[in-house]
């Protein structure tokens, strides 16, 4: 194990990621007391850049999931500095069981995950239409808790055909999204796309001024 692939690593990036946002981004989080950094929890958000996983992830004080696209690990060096930050790759071309066997097994293990609902990140700054595929993983995970987070600002700070620029960035964080036990028997679908359409309706709903 090398440096960056441990706790160590993990929580030496979290910290400059932390300082980082905060002096460059003027990073403004409202709902910061919502937050649920103990325990099991699917973070659900939109995905504006490349700038929301670390962003998102340095508000936790306790280590945080999240999935990122497989060619993403092809640099030894940017894979290993992701890996430090406790992404795993997934395969987003076709199905990948062993991705989503891995985010249960985490999140069952008393672990938060981060999610993107709507799978890749916006080319316009505007929200996405959802995936189906989160309706069928909370449906797995029926009995965990899904705390919605709004990014805004990250889409002008590093667009995703655009260079990096220091723009602020606010977080708003919800309270966990309800869902009945009826809505989380998801069977088709069109049931996974209702789970994926109320998911964004949470994130959409999430103020970005206090």
């Amino acid at each position: 194990m090398n440096l960056l692939d441990s706790p160590f690593g993990y929580a030496v990036c979290s910290n400059l990621m932390r300082g980082i946002a905060q002096s460059l981004f003027s990073l403004k989080v409202i709902g910061r007391e919502k937050l649920i950094d103990d325990g099991p929890c699917v973070v659900v958000a939109n995905h504006q850049s490349f700038l929301d996983p670390p962003m998102i992830g340095c508000l936790f004080y306790n280590p945080i999931y999240y999935l990122a696209r497989k060619q993403l690990f092809n640099n030894p060096l940017f894979g290993a500095l992701i890996r430090s930050c406790n992404a795993f790759p997934v395969n987003q071309e076709e199905a990948d069981p062993g991705s989503l066997l891995k985010l249960m097994r985490l999140v069952r293990g008393g672990n938060r995950v981060l999610l993107f609902p709507e799978g890749g990140r916006t080319r316009t700054g505007d929200f996405q239409e959802p995936m189906n595929g989160i309706g069928l993983i909370l449906s797995k995970l029926a009995t965990v808790p899904v705390q919605p987070i709004r990014i805004h600002g990250a889409y002008e700070a590093w667009p995703i055909h655009g260079r990096l620029r220091f723009r602020p960035v606010t977080i708003s964080v919800g309270d966990p999204i309800p869902f009945t036990p009826a809505e989380l028997r998801v069977r088709g679908r069109a049931a996974q796309h209702a789970l994926a359409q109320k998911v964004m309706a949470a994130i959409r709903a999430l103020p970005v001024t206090a």
